[in-house]
């Protein structure tokens, strides 16, 4: 059975997300709200919790699966560089919902690419997002919190309904605000590729950063 871990959405209690990350450290899966769905957490560096989210999901292993982080700094140790537009990017729009793909280092679990050799990543914005990154001091994955192709959750409820006892832990935060996803913005590509138009206003096409 699911546990369900209530919390203030503007100031979670860091005693409750303690114990979500007690879980995610053995490798489970937990839902938690983000700036705009609920999403899909596991540990990132965990080959098998990754896993585990691919199979959760129904999801394809040539899709791959994007990463949120609590600290800016943890950037350099997932990617090959960081690009100086990636920077203006980042300065812009982060925390926020902004996912910047980046050349992946070699050193992350392969699976997370896709096959593509690239990795996604999102400093969020959500209190609880944010702060169960930095305590479980690693990056969480950031899918949707839904089964693939269904309808995105915002709110733990949701989740619960969909998902049931698939997920190991749903951290309730309130709701969501729904609507468009992340904006996916490719910075491997000169210029930059705007991969999905989403909760970020639209940027001139070449990006001028």
């Amino acid at each position: 059975m699911s546990i369900l871990i209530r919390t203030d959405p503007s100031n979670p209690d860091e005693n409750a997300l303690l114990k979500a990350v007690a879980v995610l450290k053995e490798g489970g899966v937990v839902a938690y709200p983000t700036e705009t769905f609920y999403g899909l957490g596991a540990d990132a560096n965990y080959e098998k919790a990754v896993e585990r989210v691919y199979a959760l999901k129904g999801r394809e292993f040539n899709k791959p699966l994007p990463l949120i982080i609590g600290d800016r700094k943890i950037v350099r140790s997932l990617v090959e560089e960081v690009p100086e537009t990636a920077r203006k990017l980042m300065d812009a729009f982060w925390p926020g919902g902004l996912t910047i793909v980046f050349k992946a280092s070699p050193f992350i679990v392969p699976r997370l690419t896709g096959g593509t050799g690239k990795i996604g990543i999102r400093l969020s914005s959500n209190p609880i997002a944010s702060k169960l990154s930095v305590l479980l001091s690693r990056p969480l994955t950031a899918t949707s919190a839904n089964l693939s192709g269904e309808k995105e959750c915002v709110s733990a409820r949701e989740v619960l309904e969909f998902l049931g006892d698939r997920v190991d832990a749903v951290i309730d935060g309130g709701s969501t605000p729904g609507g468009k996803g992340s904006t996916i913005i490719d910075v491997t590509t000169s210029p930059p590729t705007v991969l999905r138009a989403g909760v970020i206003p639209p940027l001139p096409h070449p990006i001028q950063t």
